[in-house]
């Protein structure tokens, strides 16, 4: 079992890792709230953060804004539960129907990782330090 926390600690850190490097390169993170951002500031990830939950915008609010950008590229990090997902799909049709890549690749590969433990971007910092603990407690 300890292996088993240990594997899936080291996932979850060369993911956070890999998304790190994203956002150096300046592609745009887009999530639901100030907390997510707050998460991700936690985690050492730093970058172009957008929220589509704060100061009433809308979905289309967000995608007029990463059209106007230029952007070529936006990272989508919502929420693991059925509202995020749904989110999710709904901004990743809009902005490839605008031209613009939807990387999913972090937002897959961490629900996979911490959805059974956590339902929110938020708790992935929570889930990780879990794991540490549970990691230093069987060692």
């Amino acid at each position: 079992m300890l292996n088993r926390l240990k594997e899936r600690e080291e996932k979850i850190q060369q993911v956070l890792e890999e998304l790190r490097g994203e956002t150096t390169r300046g592609i745009p993170v887009v999530v639901e709230g100030k907390n997510d951002v707050e998460a991700l500031h936690a985690l050492y990830i730093e970058g172009n953060f957008i929220t589509v939950k704060t100061g009433g915008k809308s979905f289309l609010d967000i995608i007029t804004k990463l059209e106007q950008s230029k952007v070529s590229e936006v990272i989508l990090l919502l929420d693991f539960d059925r509202r995020g997902k749904q989110g999710t799909n709904h901004l990743r049709h809009s902005l490839e129907h605008s031209g613009i890549r939807v990387n999913l690749k972090f937002w897959r590969e961490l629900m996979r990782l911490v959805s059974r433990d956590v339902q929110c971007i938020e708790g992935v910092a929570t889930c990780l330090e879990n794991l540490r603990t549970k990691i230093a407690k069987d060692a």
